[in-house]
């Protein structure tokens, strides 16, 4: 007799344990598959958090240096409209002093027999109006004027001879310039 022993059942119990050695194996794949995905996502995810914070750092910075920009470009304008005042301040008192200098020209330089009835100032030009005892005495007042450091230029516009009273008088209109050398002197000097 022959004993007959049936292997079926351990070759079972060893191929269902195979396949949960498989299975399981499979699923701590899946696991760890799983669990590098989610670090490789989480760390990622970090990356570009990190980056985007960055990035925002740089554009709250960006709008700062702009403002600041902006505000030494108004600074600049406000610099350069002070000085452009200082500028016409410093003209003015220039300006201030030539006309007490004209005026104490334009008196020394009258000669007796004449008195102005107008005078205008235009830039550089100066119209006088007057009346005169004669044609001669407007002659010396233009003589005078041309020998003066202050003007230069007189011209004779128009002289009328009429009757005032029992005396004949001359009404005269002329022109004369401002000397440049003066002018350029009182802007040098500031007085």
């Amino acid at each position: 007799m022959t004993t007959r022993i049936n292997l079926l059942p351990w070759r079972e119990m060893r191929r269902k344990e195979q396949d949960r050695q498989l299975l399981t194996i499979a699923v701590g794949a899946w696991i760890l598959m799983g669990v590098v995905i989610f670090y490789a996502h989480v760390h990622v995810s970090a990356l570009i958090e990190n980056q985007n914070k960055r990035n925002e750092f740089l554009n709250n910075e960006i709008a700062k240096v702009e403002q600041e920009i902006k505000e030494i470009a108004e600074l600049k304008k406000q610099r350069a409209d002070l000085i452009a005042r200082m500028n016409v301040i410093y003209q003015l008192q220039g300006d201030r002093t030539q006309v007490v200098h004209l005026f104490d020209e334009l008196a020394r330089k009258l000669p007796d027999g004449i008195y102005f009835t107008a005078l205008k100032h235009s830039g550089s030009s100066i119209s006088l109006q007057g009346i005169a005892q004669s044609n001669a005495r407007v002659s010396a007042l233009m003589r005078n004027l041309a020998s003066s450091d202050w003007f230069s230029d007189p011209e004779l516009e128009v002289i009328t001879v009429s009757a005032k009273g029992s005396d004949r008088v001359s009404n005269f209109s002329l022109k004369v310039k401002q000397a440049a050398k003066q002018q350029k002197k009182l802007t040098d000097t500031g007085t």
